[in-house]
């Protein structure tokens, strides 16, 4: 005999769709509740190592600025010494100068002529003195146009006065002093 189902099978049947597709739902929720926080742990975590890496470069970078600020300075120093020591060399190349200076100022200077004073700017040198009349003076200059390490002799002034009863002639020359090629050259070589 055929067997007839009265029973409620299809409201049943929809139930338990009902209730898979709830566990499904809820699985998805805690699925994706896990994703989201999984790659929220995965995201801090690569923050964290951004964060750092950009502490450390900051630290590396103030370690750098010391060392350029250290460098600068011993950069300021070297050139500080540099143009020390230029000017050392300057003055010993120019040592035998002021040897030859004087020595051609005691050989050019005629009788009756009396240095009170030298002074001396690059090559440029000023020489005050007194003689005992303008002639002399005249005289001073012929010699110093004849030497080899002076040159340009130029009067800036003349007085002459009246001392007892003699009468004397206050001057002041500039000259040129000739600098010794032959000698620089061969610190440069």
């Amino acid at each position: 005999m055929p067997r007839i189902n009265l029973l409620p099978w299809r409201e049943a049947e929809r139930q338990d769709r009902q209730r898979d597709f709830m566990i499904a739902i809820a699985g998805a929720f805690v699925a994706a509740v896990i994703v989201a926080t999984l790659a929220n742990f995965v995201y801090i975590g690569r923050i964290d190592y951004q964060l750092a890496r950009n502490a450390r470069l900051e630290a590396e970078i103030i370690e750098l600025d010391k060392s350029i600020t250290e460098i600068n300075g011993l950069e300021r120093q070297k050139e500080r010494l540099l143009a020390r020591m230029e000017i050392i060399e300057r003055l010993q190349s120019s040592r035998p100068e002021i040897v030859h200076l004087f020595d051609e100022m005691a050989r050019q200077i005629p009788e009756g002529v009396y240095l009170t004073a030298m002074k001396q700017s690059g090559s440029t040198v000023e020489v005050t003195g007194v003689a005992q009349s303008s002639t002399r003076v005249s005289a001073l200059m012929r010699q110093i146009d004849s030497s080899d390490w002076l040159t340009n002799p130029d009067v800036v002034k003349v007085e002459t006065t009246d001392q007892g009863s003699s009468r004397q002639a206050g001057f002041v020359v500039t000259l040129n002093q000739v600098r010794a090629s032959g000698e620089g050259t061969e610190d440069e070589g």
